[in-house]
């Protein structure tokens, strides 16, 4: 028995019948064809999935599309505006704040969410906002340096 939901991706309304146990970023992935949301784990550990549902970080390989139903999502895809990079992405690009690129867009997501709360964050708060997003290839420092990048840009006003 397949359930319909509705939702705004990256500011489109969407409508779709789905199986009701078909997860999130399955959802975006195969049937939006958004697949800059990454599948890492399946388990919640890695991060790589994170978009942001009415504002909050979330994991999109922990909760159904039913649990997205009316709700507004933002995946990568959707953070640059007019050919412009939302400036953690610029920030990520800047300050080689990735290698492999697997785990990027969950952790731009992350500290997109990270500098809303925390306009001005320091290092230790960088890195305790992104704990729930893993890279296997920086050691993290060119990331912390990306939010901070993004931070000062973003407190600049431009």
């Amino acid at each position: 028995m397949k359930t319909t939901v509705r939702m705004k991706v990256n500011g489109v309304e969407h409508s779709h019948e789905v199986e009701p146990r078909l997860l999130l970023v399955h959802y975006l992935r195969d049937v939006l064809g958004l697949t800059g949301t990454h599948i890492g784990c399946d388990t919640s550990i890695c991060g790589a999935c994170t978009v942001l549902i009415d504002g909050q970080a979330v994991k999109s390989c922990t909760m159904f599309a039913v649990q997205a139903d009316g709700a507004e999502v933002t995946t990568i895809e959707g953070l640059a505006s007019n050919g412009k990079l939302h400036p953690v992405q610029e920030g990520f690009w800047e300050c080689h704040g990735l290698q492999c690129g697997y785990c990027t867009p969950g952790m731009i997501i992350a500290a997109v969410q990270l500098l809303e709360r925390n306009p001005n964050p320091t290092e230790d708060e960088v890195r305790h906002g992104l704990e729930g997003n893993l890279c296997r290839c920086t050691g993290y420092q060119h990331i912390v340096e990306a939010v901070q990048y993004a931070a000062r840009k973003l407190g600049s006003g431009s």
